[in-house]
């Protein structure tokens, strides 16, 4: 088996074994369901609806603002109750359309779809962009704007990023082992808008099952390969990604399609083939619910706009108070206060652990060992980086190239002084892009 992947990276503890052999359950929502009209990346959504009015599942409650933007659809039928500031599981505040649920779940009539391959490419991607679809592994970057490189024609690879390689996540190893032909006809759907693509399904090594059924169900498929990557943290970043399975480099200034490949995550292909082979909109996702502190952790569909409490009750609640809980694994995702927040498109997960260990750990001064040299997949120095960011030097940090940081966290993990280094680097960033916007 081939042992492809990128430079640095680490091994973390994986937690997958909580969740991986559990199918997927279904869980309907109780309560009101909140709508954030900011689930992507872009323009926010504007709300098309009313207080008092009367919504049906599938029914569009707030269409995009711009080229850059998404529409969002009711998952429940019922009542619009409130358009209003909801708190999400960032910790901030977003104008939301609340619904309360009448418990019918009643549906529009579903549109009539002509075959796939009657479809034009514009025709596809339409579909899609109505739909809603946005990358759902955790950047919710607009699907269909994806779809539309500047040049078309010099796409050469479709990746469908099946590494999973946060630790406890399983959605997506779950949605591959039970639902293959949704993803495999989502991938088919995304090679077929570029004429010189193939598609690539780029799985860790850690999954050899989903890697022996993909490769048995595109034997006699000419335009679609399984790539087996080496199991490493953050394989399934999309410049390691792209990597690992192309020899190609892309930086902070660089698009995938500029590097001749369009990445996409498992559950985005799956929303890509119910949009133009349904006509569904995307209403619902996987997520896990995971972590030592969860009584029972499993992997849920779920109706976007669910409140993350009536997952947790699913899961039985907790077994042990948790010192910390994560929206997403514990490398890339945040701390929650407050689990009365709504699932959105790119909800992933939820954590939920008895021990915090970053917590317990003081840092102490830097010992110049290079291991953080070592791990960084960007080949940057973020001792270097951390250090500039401490002493307010801003032209030296973009000197050192830190923009071009990932922020996968692999430093902050190997470092033996636990300098919070990631942290660092990653809010120096965000003041260097919002200084970039000011100009």
């Amino acid at each position: 088996m081939a042992r492809l992947t990128f430079r640095g990276g680490i091994h973390p503890y994986e937690g997958k074994e909580l969740t991986k052999d559990k199918p997927i359950r279904t869980v309907m929502p109780k309560g009101d369901l909140v709508y954030p009209v900011s689930q992507h990346i872009g323009a926010p959504a504007t709300p098309i609806v009313a207080v008092g009015d009367h919504v049906l599942v599938g029914q569009k409650i707030a269409e995009a603002s711009g080229f850059v933007s998404a529409p969002i659809y009711a998952t429940v039928s019922g009542t619009v109750k409130a358009i209003e500031p909801r708190r999400l599981a960032t910790g901030g505040m977003c104008n939301s359309i609340i619904v309360e649920n009448d418990g019918a779940y009643t549906e529009v009539e579903w549109p009539k779809m002509k075959p796939v391959e009657q479809m034009t490419t514009q025709e596809k991607i339409d579909l899609v962009r109505e739909a809603g679809v946005v990358g759902m592994g955790g950047a919710g970057f607009p699907t269909a704007v994806k779809f539309q490189p500047k040049e078309p024609d010099r796409i050469e690879y479709v990746i469908a990023n099946c590494s999973e390689c946060e630790p406890y996540l399983t959605s997506d190893y779950r949605r591959m082992v039970e639902e293959p032909e949704l993803l495999l006809n989502g991938l088919k759907i995304a090679v077929s808008l570029f004429p010189n693509a193939r598609g690539i399904l780029a799985i860790e090594d850690n999954k050899p099952d989903c890697i022996a059924k993909y490769r048995e169900l595109t034997q006699n498929d000419d335009r679609i390969m399984v790539k087996a990557l080496r199991t490493k943290y953050p394989e399934g970043a999309e410049r390691m990604l792209i990597y690992a399975c192309t020899g190609r480099e892309i930086n902070s200034s660089m698009l995938p399609a500029d590097a001749g490949c369009i990445v996409d995550n498992v559950d985005t292909l799956c929303a890509v083939y119910r949009a133009v082979a349904e006509g569904r909109p995307l209403m619902e996702r996987i997520v896990t619910i995971t972590g030592d502190a969860v009584a029972d952790p499993c992997n849920y569909k779920v109706r976007i706009g669910t409140n993350y409490r009536e997952l947790l009750d699913a899961s039985g609640g907790f077994v042990r108070e948790p010192a910390k809980i994560i929206s997403g694994g514990p490398m890339m995702g945040f701390a929650v206060f407050d689990l009365d927040v709504p699932t959105t498109k790119t909800a992933s997960a939820l954590t939920c652990l008895t021990r915090d260990a970053v917590s317990e750990m003081a840092p102490s001064a830097c010992i110049n060992c290079a291991k953080c040299v070592d791990v960084c997949p960007e080949g940057l120095i973020p001792k270097n980086l951390a250090d500039a960011v401490e002493h307010g030097e801003d032209a030296r940090f973009l000197a050192e190239y830190g923009m071009e940081c990932c922020e996968c966290g692999c430093c902050s993990y190997i470092c033996p002084a636990r300098r919070q280094l990631t942290q660092l680097i990653k809010g120096m960033r965000k003041i260097q892009l919002a200084n970039r916007k000011k100009k």
